[in-house]
């Protein structure tokens, strides 16, 4: 049996057509959209080290027949979501033990 952890990966073209990679920590879907939490993907230790650690909160939208991903522009729906996700990361990693 493979236990090898495999992240979901994706990469991301800015405005100045410059790749970023991220991984997909987590997915949303609701009445509101689809949304991913994505953590970037650094080439170097370093970089990864000097990171403050933040995620990135994607919308699914759709353009030209498309779909792409695009920044959460609604501050009480980007808090409402960071709200569910923080409580689905701590599912996730929460070891079972009780203090």
């Amino acid at each position: 049996m493979d236990n090898e952890y495999k992240p979901d990966l994706i990469t991301l073209v800015d405005e100045d057509n410059v790749e970023h990679n991220f991984e997909i920590l987590d997915t949303i879907e609701n009445e509101k959209g689809v949304f991913y939490a994505l953590y970037p993907i650094f080439d170097s230790a370093e970089e990864s080290v000097e990171d403050s650690g933040e995620y990135y909160i994607m919308e699914v939208i759709e353009e030209d027949g498309e779909e792409q991903l695009a920044e959460v522009e609604d501050d009480a729906l980007l808090d409402e979501l960071s709200a569910i996700f923080e409580q689905h990361f701590e599912e996730m990693f929460d070891d079972g033990e009780e203090e």
